[in-house]
């Protein structure tokens, strides 16, 4: 039998696409090496990184979590001398409205429009203690046009939701590389995910011995009864930390919202690689 899916499971599903535009478009790249960050993982560290400011490499270690530090320290604090902080803002938001005035071009501006208007409002509702990467972003300028406030608002909030499953995580006492061990064991290929976030061969090995020892694991690697168990209580404890921001919705609101934005995650959905490593579903 098919579970239900949580209601603000449900949403990032739809909005997840509108955010990660920018990292698979053309437009994306394009805007990025224009700032001079040539190379795609340049433009991903420094565009995430950059509401936080000039960082070096341990606070993104922490906030991104399955990345592997060697990974990030290629990348930090190397990109700030290719560009500033500032222009890499200025690059993404240029880079993903490009993106978003080709891709959505055949969706209705008003379905646009009243996404943005019902994102906005779950925005300026959020509490973001404990959420650094949504704070950093919530904090900045709202962009005046209406595909870079659509862009800007799916960003806090899959950031937002992100700081949480993060949090979960470290509750199930999982760290970076395990998790995606966790994930490769479940549904997504290692070949897929250990060369994306940077980990060796030593380190998957040992993470992988690691979750054998604590159970996660059944002794070939595949998932066991009780990884399974906790990784769905980590999956519902996300789903609950990103509940509170709809808590103010009616459900026809949220009804509303889910076929506004149906369309426009669609169109940009069709972008993304059909199985990817941000934890969306391979048929969604």
């Amino acid at each position: 039998m098919t579970q239900p899916v949580h209601p603000a499971r449900a949403l990032w599903w739809l909005f997840e696409p509108v955010h990660a535009l920018t990292y698979f478009s053309p437009e994306g790249k394009a805007a990025f090496e224009a700032a001079g960050l040539r190379g795609g993982w340049r433009g991903y560290f420094a565009g995430r990184s950059a509401p936080l400011g000039a960082v070096d490499a341990p606070p993104v270690i922490a906030a991104f979590f399955s990345f592997a530090p060697g990974m990030v320290e290629r990348a930090l604090p190397d990109v700030w001398s290719r560009a500033t902080p500032e222009a890499t803002l200025a690059a993404r938001v240029s880079g993903a409205t490009a993106a978003l005035d080709r891709v959505l071009e055949g969706v209705k501006p008003e379905l646009v429009e009243h996404s943005v208007e019902l994102l906005e409002r779950a925005v300026d509702g959020l509490d973001c203690c404990g959420r650094v990467l949504a704070a950093a972003n919530a904090a900045l300028p709202r962009p005046e046009s209406t595909f870079a406030r659509l862009w800007h608002a799916t960003t806090v909030l899959r950031e937002h939701r992100g700081d949480g499953h993060i949090s979960a995580l470290i509750t199930e006492g999982l760290d970076g590389c395990e998790a995606l061990v966790v994930r490769s064991a479940l549904d997504v290929r290692r070949e897929l995910l250990q060369p994306f976030r940077g980990w060796t061969d030593e380190e998957w090995q040992a993470a992988t011995d690691r979750l054998v020892t604590r159970g996660w694991l059944n002794p070939d690697g595949t998932i066991s009864a009780d990884g399974r168990h906790r990784h769905q209580a980590l999956e519902a404890a996300t789903d609950l930390a990103a509940s509170r921001v709809w808590s103010g919705f009616h459900r026809a609101e949220l009804d509303q919202l889910a076929a506004a934005l149906t369309p426009i995650s669609t169109a940009c959905r069709a972008e993304l690689p059909t199985v990817n490593p941000i934890g969306l579903p391979a048929n969604g």
